[in-house]
Formats: C-alpha cells, structure tokens, sequence
C-alpha cells in the first residue's frame, strides 16, 4: 500500500504514524472524560456568559489538545474507571 500525504512531504506516512492517529482517536474519549473531571473539579458547578465564538475557539483547542495528547493523558482515566469500579 503506497499512502502519501496530501501535504508536502518526502515519503510515503509510516505506519508507526497511522498507528498514533489510530490510537489517539481510540483513546480520545477516555482522555475528554480526565479532562472534564479535572476541570469539573476545579471549576465546580460555575456557569460563565461569554462570546460564542470564543467558547467555540476555546471548545476546539481542549478537543484538539485532548486528541493530540490521548495516548498520554488517557492511561490516567482507564486507571480511574478500572479502580473505581473493581469495589
């Protein structure tokens, strides 16, 4: 299978790079909920009137950085699930 990116580049992607991708959008869920908890917590229950369009900027940073960051921050939350729920 010959796959080239669309962008510019030298080569064909790797594997090892279609295999993160793949990971990271596997893991993506369980890194979200890490990152709600977090926020939830240190938030709480606080309700804020802003700019829809910067909530909507804001809203697809988290996302991106939450995707781009799954394989990292979503051990975490598969730890949380697995010890909360083997009482």
């Amino acid at each position: 299978m010959n796959t080239h990116a669309v962008a510019q580049g030298e080569g064909p992607i790797q594997y090892g790079f279609i295999g993160l991708l793949i990971a990271n959008t596997l893991l993506y869920p369980y890194s979200r909920f890490v990152y709600e908890n977090v926020v939830g917590f240190i938030l709480g229950r606080q309700v804020f009137f802003v700019n829809a369009i910067f909530m909507l900027v804001v809203k697809l940073f988290t996302m991106a950085l939450c995707w781009c960051l799954a394989i990292f921050i979503a051990p975490i939350g598969l730890l949380y699930l697995y010890f909360r729920n083997s009482k």
